[in-house]
């Protein structure tokens, strides 16, 4: 399950600063977890150099493009009331080209090309560089489709936009795909086998990014722990590398490490782990340096065995505890936070109870929560009966949800009284005179604004809190601030 961004993100049209050379204009949005984000700014990077500066009005565009996702049915029916809508635009623009890009396009390229005649171009997240060519077909009136795979598509030479940047925060993608084939997901079937970034690309981008002013990067992929740089290809090919590649390879403590190591006043996170592939030398190299954030997000999904059997989830219950355990040891004030499906196919009462007394063990600081959504083309839809009903299924999700509200404000509690360094993103929400920014543990913090700057560590002490904010008043800089 990917991490989804805050909802209010979703869709959002994002927009950068333009080059008077171009004269089209691209209007691009995403929905979904990060990695989708994140892939927006390579095809604005690409199509900028194509001829195009973004906009943020619909009304003025030659190319309309969205960023898709197919983790769950809210998310796919969301995209296609924005295709439905921005095919009607067509009537006042009949100039326009419309294009879905991303994990719906492989599922749905024939649907909505032949059938429902919605859109101009179908492209796949590893074709983006494809994009110049595809353009060219679409101008020329044709059709464009490019939703194949690709075992060595990293983009790890393509520098990213940085699309709605608050110039202070960045993620840097550095794997593609997956191979742990859980059968709720469908991110193997639309993004591929997991293969991963050159680690020197890697530091070349954060190295890129310190010098511009940004201050804390996340190392982002479906599954960061599966990093293996041993040359190039695909991860599950590594046992037919020669030996000198499998003796020189880097692995994610490894790149962590690195990274950490070439930029220690930029604060690192990185984002999404599981269970299975997290070794405790990742552990161990974010307590050795003061830079990486101590904060994991690690989906769980269930806290039933029989559940995490029937969605090939690698691990088991005893062994997600374990890893807790040595989180905790070593990294005692690491924030934890998790995914979790309520309604899985055969989840029983007693499955249900067992998820909440995980819950009850780990006390995560938050979480991520859904009832199950059947995908099709996973193995789930195609084995499993989605037998749960749905009554059933929010009753458990809503127990889930208070349940973690509950611990979310146990664990912020802990804080009260305590000074912890935050890193000021920008404004609150709910108010121009607070700074908005988050600690180690990922936590929102927001205080007043006095004399302190965006992009700025301070330390705050926290006065009270809610289940989801840390709420203080600022005492001094942090000696981490340049």
């Amino acid at each position: 399950m990917e991490k989804l961004l805050k909802e209010e993100l979703q869709g959002t049209p994002v927009s950068l600063k333009g080059t008077d050379a171009n004269t089209r204009k691209l209007y691009i949005e995403s929905y979904g977890c990060q990695m989708n984000f994140s892939d927006s700014e390579i095809v604005a990077a690409i199509l900028t150099k194509e001829g195009f500066n973004t906009t943020q009005q619909m009304e003025e565009a030659d190319l309309i493009l969205v960023n898709t996702c197919s983790i769950r049915e809210k998310a796919e029916l969301t995209v296609r009331k924005r295709l439905e809508k921005f095919n009607a635009a067509r009537k006042v623009n009949p100039g326009l080209k419309v294009g879905v890009l991303g994990c719906m396009a492989e599922r749905l390229k024939h649907k909505l090309l032949e059938e429902e005649k919605i859109v101009d171009m179908v492209v796949g997240p590893d074709a983006y560089k494809d994009l110049p060519n595809l353009v060219k077909e679409v101008d020329e009136g044709q059709q464009a489709v490019n939703v194949i795979l690709s075992k060595e598509e990293t983009y790890g030479d393509v520098a990213p936009v940085r699309l709605g940047s608050n110039g202070v925060t960045a993620f840097v993608s550095i794997t593609r795909g997956c191979d742990n084939m859980c059968t709720f997901c469908v991110v193997p079937f639309t993004r591929g086998r997991e293969r991963s970034r050159d680690p020197q690309s890697i530091l070349d981008e954060v190295t890129d990014l310190w010098d511009r002013g940004y201050k804390e990067v996340t190392l982002l992929g479906q599954n960061v722990d599966s990093y293996l740089w041993y040359g190039g290809g695909l991860k599950k090919d590594f046992s037919n590398a020669s030996a000198i590649q499998q003796a020189t390879a880097v692995t994610f403590s490894g790149l962590l490490d690195r990274v950490a190591k070439a930029q220690p006043g930029m604060r690192i996170r990185f984002s999404t782990s599981n269970p299975q592939d997290m070794t405790l030398d990742v552990i161990d190299t974010m307590a050795r340096h003061p830079n990486i954030c101590n904060y994991i997000h690690l989906p769980v999904q269930s806290g039933s065995d029989t559940i995490l059997k029937a969605m090939n989830r690698l691990h088991t219950r005893a062994e997600y505890f374990e890893l807790i355990r040595e989180i905790r040891k070593r990294i005692p004030d690491c924030g934890i936070s998790h995914d979790m499906i309520a309604g899985f196919p055969g989840e029983t009462e007693a499955d249900h109870q067992q998820t909440l007394s995980l819950m009850e063990f780990v006390k995560y600081d938050f979480g991520f929560m859904f009832a199950y959504s059947e995908r099709p083309g996973t193995l789930a839809a195609r084995k499993l009966e989605d037998d749960v009903p749905e009554q059933v299924k929010k009753r458990r999700l809503q127990e889930i949800i208070a349940l973690q509200q509950k611990h979310s404000l146990y664990r912020n509690q802990q804080s009260v009284g305590q000074t912890t360094e935050v890193l000021i993103e920008g404004d609150s929400k709910k108010s121009d005179a607070h700074w908005m920014g988050r600690n180690s543990q990922n936590t929102v913090v927001v205080f007043p604004k006095l004399h302190y700057k965006k992009g700025e560590f301070v330390n705050v002490k926290i006065e009270e809190c809610t289940s989801a904010t840390l709420l203080g008043n600022a005492v001094s800089y942090s000696e981490n601030n340049q």
